[in-house]
């Protein structure tokens, strides 16, 4: 009884282990929505530059995701588990303790890393190691701490923004400035707990059996199956192994091997590379990452903006378990389906809104070229008088853009490289300046120069004078447009965290055939992370450039590819065994 009982403690431990790595993975990605709109206000980097900040993490998940398998591999699960911790942990005082663009850019590099690795080694680790009943119990455990990760990282931004909002009432505008920077930073020092914990958690497990028996340890091996199984299943389980172990060299023994370009291969890993891909095309992370500073653009007030950021990663939470229930029940592909649908309605539907507040906007970029210096570089407070000002120099009569509550975007050049500031409201009266000058757009050699724009002359923009594209002076809607557009948010959660949040990943690893599902989940997780990257790193200078709206219809766009792919083309696996599934593409081809 005695084991049993210990057999059981081990296994909630580990799902407990399992856990902590989703939470951890959910703070990497949902830390940067309640910090942005402080590090914007006092960091002095440009759109490009927090859009790159944002994008980073994506970025060095990417880079891990390329190495997760290998490594885990030739290191074991368990030191791959402590080494994605301690990057998480190492990349805190990094981050918190950044003085300008390139620490910031390291530490959020970082972040990314360990995320990229958590994500592989975790579920990997848990499916070596869990027992068949465990197994699915722990997938869910992972998937569900994960949301929990980005709520909790939510209420930690809420927290500093009451906290901001009380500074607000009584402090100088440096001091509150001084405030918002301090914040940013200890929201990032908050999220340090998780992975600590994850670390320490780490260490106290065993070592993945699969993983040791593979290095010829088998009495290691059977000493980890122990710990969370019955002498008699460790026994069938190691017995397992070895017969798999003698049948593979006799198969290698029989000749050539199959063509890994025949249909029941090439069809499953396209359809599978297409639907990661377009997983992240609805814009999912970017909207995520920001979500505070698009619902301020609607409407929103700054604490209002991080109490709809909290209730939206609230939505994700609990959709997510909703989803788990019915995954089993209904089926991958019905909501796939459902949550695709609805994703597009939702997406259609807050760039509509967000559009009939953009048609009401005018061009003061002659006025603003005015105020460009001698050294061709420009400040500017967007306060409500800089606001009047400009409104009144540029011959606007109307009424509906109002100086105490406008919007700013300036969309600049030198030469031949474009570059674009993030929105300013004139109403929030301790935002940074808007600064334009050379190093915000002219790349600082010509390695930068070329992936930014490969056809441009770098020595001439080096001594081209500084010119205005357009200044968009909008008008910035009342809080009840913001609720509206945070609505339409929550719905896209909710349909996203309902469908493809819950079914992606349990998607890939059932399309993938066995002969290629190491190599083909690898290709098509990067190519997630590409995707993702790019657009996180486009998001703030493609909105100043072209609105909002633009930006949900584009996300809406590529759902639609999502929809006709898993609505048309993705079989439905529900209750099939792998075998079978890779049967089907097997017959069809």
């Amino acid at each position: 009884m005695a084991d049993s009982s210990a057999i059981r403690r081990y296994n909630a431990f580990l799902l407990l282990v399992a856990g902590l790595g989703g939470l951890l993975y959910g703070v990497d990605v949902g830390i940067i929505g309640g910090a942005l709109p402080y590090l914007e206000a006092t960091s002095g980097l440009t759109a490009a530059q927090l859009s790159v900040i944002v994008a980073a993490v994506l970025l060095g998940s990417v880079i891990s995701t390329l190495f997760a398998g290998v490594l885990a591999d030739w290191m074991g699960r368990k030191p791959l588990m402590i080494l994605s911790g301690f990057t998480f942990v190492i990349s805190i005082p990094v981050i918190a303790l950044a003085q300008g663009y390139g620490p910031l850019f390291f530490g959020r590099l970082l972040q990314g890393v360990s995320a990229g690795l958590v994500g592989v080694v975790v579920p990997l680790y848990l499916a070596e190691c869990l027992a068949a009943n465990d197994r699915g119990k722990g997938t869910a455990i992972f998937q569900w701490l994960l949301t929990l990760g980005i709520v909790a990282a939510a209420l930690v931004g809420i927290y500093f923004s009451y906290r901001v909002a009380a500074q607000e009432k009584t402090a100088s505008i440096a001091t509150l400035l001084h405030f918002k920077d301090t914040a940013w930073r200890s929201i990032f020092w908050v999220s340090l707990p998780p992975g600590v914990l994850f670390v320490l958690g780490s260490l106290l497990v065993t070592e993945s059996p699969r993983w040791l028996f593979r290095r010829g340890k088998r009495d290691d091996a059977y000493s980890a199956l122990l710990r969370s199984r019955s002498p008699e299943q460790a026994a069938i389980e190691i017995d397992e192994m070895e017969s798999i172990a003698r049948a593979v060299p006799a198969k290698l023994h029989r000749g050539r091997s199959e063509s890994l370009l025949k249909r029941k291969y090439v069809i499953p890993f396209l359809l599978a590379c297409v639907i990661l891909a377009c997983n992240t095309a609805t814009g999912v992370n970017s909207i995520i990452g920001y979500n505070a500073g698009i619902l301020m653009q609607s409407g929103l007030n700054d604490l209002s903006a991080h109490w709809g950021y909290v209730l939206f990663t609230v939505v994700n939470f609990a959709m997510t378990a909703v989803g788990m229930v019915l995954v089993d029940r209904k089926g991958r592909k019905f909501l796939f389906v459902l949550g695709t649908s609805g994703i597009i309605v939702a997406l259609v539907a807050v760039g509509i809104s967000f559009l009939r507040t953009e048609k009401v906007s005018i061009d003061a970029g002659n006025q603003i070229q005015a105020l460009v210096s001698p050294t061709q570089e420009l400040t500017l407070h967007f306060d409500q008088p800089q606001a009047m000002q400009l409104l009144s120099a540029a011959g606007y009569t109307g009424s509906e853009i109002e100086a105490g509550r406008a919007s700013l975007a300036i969309i600049y050049s030198y030469g031949d490289f474009t570059a674009a500031t993030a929105f300013v409201r004139s109403d929030d009266a301790a935002s940074a300046p808007i600064e334009i000058t050379r190093d915000t757009c002219v790349p600082s050699n010509k390695i930068e120069a070329f992936f930014k724009d490969p056809f441009a002359d770098l020595d001439a923009a080096r001594s081209a004078p500084l010119k205005i594209q357009k200044a968009l002076v909008g008008r910035v809607p009342g809080s009840s447009h913001g609720w509206l557009v945070a609505l339409g948010l929550y719905m896209f959660m909710a349909f996203y965290a309902l469908g493809p949040g819950v079914c992606v990943w349990l998607a890939l690893s059932e399309l993938m055939p066995t002969r290629i599902r190491s190599n083909g989940m690898s290709i098509a997780l990067v190519l997630n992370q590409l995707v993702s990257t790019t657009l996180a790193g486009i998001f703030l200078p493609f909105v100043s450039k072209h609105s909002y709206s633009s930006m949900f219809f584009l996300f809406a766009s590529f759902t639609v590819v999502y929809f006709v792919v898993t609505a048309f083309f993705l079989p439905e696996t529900k209750g099939k065994t792998l075998e079978e599934i890779e049967a089907h593409f097997a017959r069809t081809s």
